[in-house]
């Protein structure tokens, strides 16, 4: 499944990955959410519903470029700087290209299902 972000008229692409968090977050689809800047490594916003762990890694190691939901706080997590692993982090999906427009300050970005 892909999805799409959008962000200043600019949209990025993302591969989203099958299991029950991704078709939580799906649900949740169309969202505008503010997504700030966590430690000049992700970016963070706040998800409106909790997402499910069920079958779910402990943690997980993110790459450049991939989607996660943070369980402990309920948020969804952009990198697009290295990081090593997190406990209760869950992959949904990676950023096919793009990731660059995310690489400053918190903009507003409406994600929308393709």
């Amino acid at each position: 499944m892909k999805i799409q972000i959008k962000i200043k008229n600019k949209t990025i692409t993302v591969t989203m990955l099958d299991n029950p968090a991704v078709r939580d977050f799906v649900k949740l689809l169309p969202l505008t959410l503010t997504l700030d800047d966590y430690a000049h490594t992700e970016k963070v916003s706040q998800l409106p519903e909790k997402l499910s762990t069920t079958g779910s890694p402990s943690g997980a190691d993110p790459s450049v470029g991939d989607i996660s939901y943070y369980a402990p706080w309920g948020n969804l997590a952009i990198f697009y700087q290295d990081f090593g692993y997190a406990k209760g982090l869950i992959i949904l999906g990676h950023i096919d290209e793009g990731i660059d427009l995310l690489n400053r300050d918190g903009p507003t970005s409406k994600l929308d299902t393709r």
